[in-house]
């Protein structure tokens, strides 16, 4: 897929490609990310822009009723990040970072657009809403056998911490409790090889083939999330959910740790809201974008305070004066890439 002309910005990420890893921007041959989802936890629209108006009207949320959301960049679905790895056998696999509130709409919307048939591993960041509720959805989308078993399915490896699955044990226990009882009915539900990982980056772990780096983040002062660093040709690192890196983190992805070909971090206010916030604002991404100094770098996690057009044109110029490209993501934005 050729960049969407909705990202309207200079900054040279509009191409769809990313790396050196093939020619114009079929993609054929390749990986690529799919962003399936770009907003904050409560997403955007915020419905209570809608229910309740302001005076005038908030135009990001508004905006949402006449736009068909496939048009609307500022349309933004709870973070996620789909991974289409192209093996060196030419097999792909497909790797989903987070499975939030929004993920069935996300799966209608932009795997049928992408023609993503499955997912073949699931990886998650944290056990808030915005990261695992869309955890019973996962059936629709795991291999099956036409007329057999509802349960008669390979089970999709997920990786997570044992705090996060500590946590989606008491939310879904039907998910981690597999011992059927002699006569219980047996239930269409997804099948998961549950995986524990751990918030250390010299404890990497491969998934469908693809090797992750744990990116211990601070997510509020007392609460650690995590981001992942994956990809040996092209180098990603992906951190949805920040407020504050520890500097063992910040050393690792920095230029000085061989520099980042591409950074997608969290931004999730304009303004810093307050000295307690669980992410960083606008201007504290930016200076996060300067001390990591990656090749370019796409912001993700956005509320309805950010218009896609107006803050790309400012990033535009940010970018020019800096020398990183920066661009707000969307919904269904596809990038080609080497890993």
């Amino acid at each position: 897929m050729k960049g969407d002309e909705r990202m309207g910005s200079p900054s040279g990420l509009e191409d769809g490609n990313l790396g050196e890893g093939g020619e114009g921007t079929s993609g054929v041959g390749l990986s690529s990310l799919i962003f399936l989802g770009t907003g904050c936890s409560n997403t955007v629209p915020n419905a209570r822009c809608l229910i309740q108006p302001s005076d005038p009207p908030c135009a990001v949320c508004t905006q949402s009723l006449y736009v068909p959301p496939e048009k609307n960049p500022n349309y933004r679905c709870n973070t996620s990040l789909l991974i289409d790895y192209c093996q060196d056998d030419g097999v792909h696999r497909y790797i989903i970072i987070d499975v939030g509130k929004t993920f069935r709409e996300q799966v209608l919307r932009w795997f049928t657009h992408h023609k993503i048939p499955q997912v073949d591993s699931i990886i998650l960041t944290h056990e808030h809403a915005d990261a695992i509720f869309g955890l019973d959805d996962v059936r629709i989308v795991q291999s099956f056998i036409p007329f057999s078993p509802p349960n008669d399915i390979d089970p999709t490896p997920i990786y997570a911490t044992k705090f996060t699955m500590d946590s989606i044990a008491i939310k879904f226990p039907y998910l981690m409790n597999k011992m059927w009882k002699e006569g219980q009915e047996v239930t269409p539900i997804a099948q998961l090889d549950w995986k524990v990982i751990e918030s250390d980056p010299d404890k990497t772990f491969m998934a469908s083939g693809l090797e992750f780096v744990p990116l211990p983040v601070l997510h509020g002062e007392d609460y650690v999330s995590l981001g992942f660093l994956f990809g040996q040709q092209s180098r990603v690192a992906y951190i949805s959910d920040v407020s504050r890196f520890p500097d063992s983190t910040e050393n690792l992805i920095s230029k000085s740790g061989g520099q980042l070909d591409l950074l997608i971090i969290d931004t999730n206010s304009l303004h810093k809201v307050s000295s307690r916030s669980t992410h960083l604002c606008f201007s504290e991404s930016l200076d996060a974008v300067k001390r990591i100094c990656p090749k370019q770098a796409l912001l993700i996690g956005m509320t309805h305070d950010y218009d896609h057009h107006k803050l790309n044109v400012l990033l535009a110029e940010w970018s020019m004066r800096e020398g990183i490209p920066v661009q707000l993501a969307y919904d269904g934005l596809q990038l080609f890439i080497d890993l």
